[in-house]
């Protein structure tokens, strides 16, 4: 980074800005260029960030919005005159995002959808997840004793300033425990990372770890992924998507993870988030690790939900319940 780069960066973590980031990228932008020096200076930058990233967690507001450009226009809809990709791909981001007839009243319903699904997964006490599919997808993952699951806005830490972080968004998400997962998953959608598609992959989980994997298209680059530094290996969140998502019934593939992990259950590669502990404004970071979050530069999402998908919860009473049936959520 840039001395002047650097500069904002400590700048932002003095003010604590309120935040929109306008996102519009070209998703071939990286194509052809040396993956290994990519990752090796992404690396660099995440590690002179870090310590800023750190002491801004939770105590800003943010929010991330697409804007159409021309590449990435052309790329969702190939075919198509500019403009007129242009143009749709505008309607596609509106109308998943919820900005219609009145979008202050459909994110206010939303908002209260997703906080009631997340206060009671909350209030089930859960261990640990199941998943099946007809897929192949046969996976097991422990959770945090003090986790909870989140969804939607948030509040800064200190002032209680609510916000919504990600705009658009249908997932319910959790940090797992690092070190403890075990099956394998198969991917439902391909995965978007350094300008190139990774398609029809599988990753198999043995105490945790990524232990084996392979894909039909660019198996090295996933290689790559999973071998960025020790947590990258480990699991950062689990999410859970109802195939219902108005941006799978979209059709589209938006070459976006912001987009296309809100189109299905989604597991992340990396990094976990300390404010799903209970009570996280108690802990340091080194204490968030100990509990079980994972620590890593990299956090890739990367879709497993399907028609088909159950997810059966493991309580700490020994109850199971099914939280998602054909897909869907089951309560």
């Amino acid at each position: 980074l840039e001395d002047w780069q650097m500069a904002k960066w400590e700048h932002q973590a003095e003010v604590l800005p309120c935040k929109i980031f306008l996102m519009s990228e070209d998703p071939d932008g990286l194509k052809g260029i040396n993956q290994k020096k990519y990752a090796k200076a992404m690396a660099e930058r995440s590690k002179m960030i870090k310590p800023i990233r750190n002491k801004m967690e939770n105590k800003y507001q943010w929010c991330i919005a697409a804007v159409p450009g021309k590449e990435w226009a052309r790329k969702v809809f190939p075919g198509e005159r500019t403009s007129v990709a242009v143009e749709k791909l505008w309607e596609a981001i509106l109308h998943t995002s919820r900005v219609d007839d009145d979008p202050v009243a459909a994110w206010e319903a939303h908002n209260r959808d997703l906080k009631a699904r997340y206060e009671y997964l909350n209030s089930l006490g859960i261990r640990e997840l199941y998943y099946k599919s007809e897929s192949g997808t046969d996976f097991r993952v422990g959770l945090i004793p003090d986790g909870l699951f989140l969804a939607g806005g948030e509040e800064t830490l200190g002032r209680g300033v609510y916000y919504n972080p990600n705009i658009p968004t249908e997932e319910v998400f959790t940090s797992p425990m690092k070190g403890d997962a075990d099956g394998i998953v198969y991917s439902s959608k391909p995965l978007s990372y350094g300008g190139q598609l990774i398609d029809k992959f599988w990753i198999r989980f043995k105490d945790g770890k990524a232990v084996e994997w392979g894909a039909e298209q660019n198996e090295a680059l996933l290689t790559e992924l999973i071998n960025m530094d020790e947590g990258a290996a480990y699991l950062g969140e689990c999410a859970l998507v109802p195939y219902s998502s108005p941006i799978r019934e979209s059709g589209l593939l938006f070459y976006n993870t912001l987009f296309d992990e809100n189109a299905a259950c989604h597991l992340a590669l990396g990094r976990g988030f300390t404010n799903l502990l209970r009570d996280y404004e108690k802990y340091s970071e080194m204490e968030a690790h100990e509990k079980g979050i994972n620590d890593s530069i990299v956090h890739e999402d990367f879709m497993i939900g399907t028609a088909d998908m159950s997810i059966t919860a493991l309580c700490a009473d020994g109850r199971r319940v099914e939280i998602f049936k054909d897909g869907e959520w089951a309560f």
